[in-house]
């Protein structure tokens, strides 16, 4: 019997510290044998689609592969199924909602990494106040103390409705901005998570202990930040292959040699995360199959051993 996890059953079961400890896990084995493969594809009008596989971790006997379909202009803009399969003999183990397990993994990957790249300020500035934004600052607001949270988004209601949400669930000071640029110079850690094509922030946005996690840059044609801006700070990334065929770093037109390292490589010791506290540091991931499995795989605990679930036998 094959398991059905809606958004709303996702949503239910996750345990948000259960799932930062299995992604630090994650980041800290060794890397994997098998390359992240990540294929995106075109499609009529204004869609992509895109597959992620195989997502595997040491200790965990099954593997996802996730089919996404991405239309900027729907709601949610995510939407497709992540496969989680038996690794001994492909059983389909569960079927969940994509747009959920993304937001999740995305979120809490990069609370961990801005957490562990950033300076000691609680300062933060959420650039594209949506539900992305939201889970990264839950992460954040569980990894470290935060104390002043400045908002920015292009529809302004929304940043409205996100800055008194966090105003109240932080508890701590709340104001808005009305471009980027001025988010940032308010910040010591910025939060960009946007569908831009162009960037939101160049090298006179960057101040010296600054620290940006950038998370638009996905796919091929996405981008956030300049080159120039990169190129003035110390990059670090989760996979620099794919940072470079459709991340941050490629989109820009730079190439491997601009990243110092993985999060892995910092979380395990072998990469600094500053080498002076005036560096300036980005985190850009493009995000990888194994963070799916982190997610999939506790929820789908979750859900049998809470004897609710739904199933259905896609072999009768």
């Amino acid at each position: 019997m094959t398991v059905l996890l809606t958004r709303t059953a996702v949503d239910g079961l996750i345990d948000p510290d259960g799932v930062l400890a299995a992604l630090r896990a994650g980041f800290t084995a060794a890397d994997p044998a098998a390359p992240p493969l990540r294929v995106r594809t075109s499609l009529p009008g204004p869609g992509t689609a895109t597959a992620l596989l195989p997502g595997l971790l040491p200790d965990v006997p099954a593997y996802t592969v996730k089919v996404n379909a991405k239309f900027p202009g729907a709601a949610p803009a995510l939407r497709g199924v992540v496969c989680l399969h038996d690794v001994s003999d492909g059983t389909l183990l569960a079927l969940l909602d994509s747009s959920s397990v993304t937001s999740w993994r995305t979120g809490l990957a990069a609370a961990i990494a801005t957490d562990a790249l950033a300076g000691p300020d609680g300062t933060v500035a959420v650039i594209g106040a949506g539900a992305q934004a939201r889970v990264v600052l839950a992460g954040l607001a569980a990894l470290r103390r935060l104390t002043r949270l400045i908002v920015c988004d292009a529809d302004s209601s929304r940043a409205m409705a996100f800055a008194l949400e966090h105003e109240a669930s932080l508890g701590v000071p709340v104001e808005m901005a009305p471009t980027p640029a001025k988010a940032a110079a308010l910040a010591s850690i910025v939060i960009t998570a946007t569908w831009a094509r162009e960037p939101l922030l160049g090298a006179a946005d960057l101040r010296p202990g600054m620290h940006v996690t950038t998370l638009g840059a996905d796919e091929p044609g996405k981008a956030e930040i300049t080159a120039e801006a990169l190129r003035a700070a110390r990059v670090v990334v989760d996979d620099v292959r794919l940072a470079v065929a459709m991340g941050a770093l490629g989109n820009v037109g730079l190439d491997e040699g601009d990243a110092v390292g993985t999060l892995g490589e910092v979380l395990r010791g072998g990469v600094a995360a500053r080498e002076t506290d005036g560096d300036v540091t980005v985190y850009a991931p493009v995000g990888l199959p194994w963070q799916d499995l982190a997610v999939a795989w506790p929820v789908y605990g979750a859900a049998v051993g809470a004897g609710r679930q739904r199933e259905i036998d896609f072999l009768a």
